[in-house]
């Protein structure tokens, strides 16, 4: 389902292997994914392609995602931060625009507070962090079905073209990864904690971002209401906001063209 001008890629990294997908040239500019199971980089599949015609696109798999190596440990924000850190190394990246999609932005808030000389511009996407709500389907997961992948697929991507059924066929594998069922458990296990999801909640570090923000967010959201992106907005200083109209949560597959084109004239 990736464009045809995007290459996947794998890199070592001090946990072992890092699958990502990259094209283009210009600024580089790392997208973050969101949470769930079957999220990985690969989820910017609609997205790449048209970036990549004035950027240098790299989207990873996070840590504990997608089709890498996996450690055997909960962790959450102060890893998956650290990670951005060290892929950004390992790559020879200095800075880099981050782009970061719910719990992606939510990594990338905390990444631009705490390195704010590795970030050029940031966009923040539907971005979590600034509710600490807790989640049941975080701690009471399970492994989805093929059916539900592609349950979930038909409500988050309109675009008529889009295979779902293959799309869904591949989505559908990382059940039987090794170990992926259980190191997502525990990321979630650790992720939902409301110690850490208080002590790394956005809302005071919002103030302290410096860098070039766009804010982009679904009128129709469900998952993090537009008030949330609209206190994103005043509390980073001089930040942009953009609300796509006729669009939830997941923005890059419900209106990947609104999207691209915010994106492209931010970047």
């Amino acid at each position: 389902m990736i464009a045809t001008n995007v290459s996947e890629k794998y890199v070592e990294m001090s946990h072992g292997r890092t699958r990502y997908f990259e094209a283009g040239t210009g600024d580089p500019t790392i997208l973050l994914h969101g949470v769930g199971f079957t999220g990985g980089g690969d989820g910017w599949f609609l997205n790449m392609g048209p970036l990549s015609s004035k950027l240098r696109v790299i989207a990873p798999d996070f840590l504990g995602w997608g089709l890498g190596d996996r450690i055997d440990l909960e962790y959450a924000f102060a890893e998956l931060a650290d990670f951005v850190r060290e892929f950004q190394d390992v790559l020879g990246l200095e800075k880099s625009n981050i782009v970061g999609h719910s719990m992606g932005g939510w990594v990338a808030s905390v990444f631009a507070y705490e390195s704010p000389n590795r970030v050029n511009k940031l966009v923040l996407v539907a971005s979590g962090g600034a509710a600490t709500r807790t989640l049941a389907s975080m701690t009471q997961f399970k492994p989805p079905s093929r059916d539900d992948i592609k349950k979930q697929l038909a409500s988050r991507i309109h675009d008529p073209s889009v295979d779902l059924d293959k799309l869904a066929d591949e989505q559908a594998t990382r059940v039987d990864i090794h170990g992926s069922v259980d190191a997502y458990q525990r990321i979630m296990n650790r992720m939902n904690n409301s110690v850490i999801r208080q002590r790394y909640n956005t809302l005071r570090r919002m103030p302290h971002i410096k860098v070039p923000t766009l804010v982009v967010w679904g009128r129709q959201d469900e998952t993090n209401a537009l008030e949330l992106g609209e206190k994103t907005h005043e509390l980073i200083p001089g930040s942009k906001l953009v609300v796509i109209e006729n669009c939830g949560h997941f923005i890059p597959t419900d209106q990947p063209d609104e999207f691209n084109k915010a994106l492209l004239e931010f970047l």
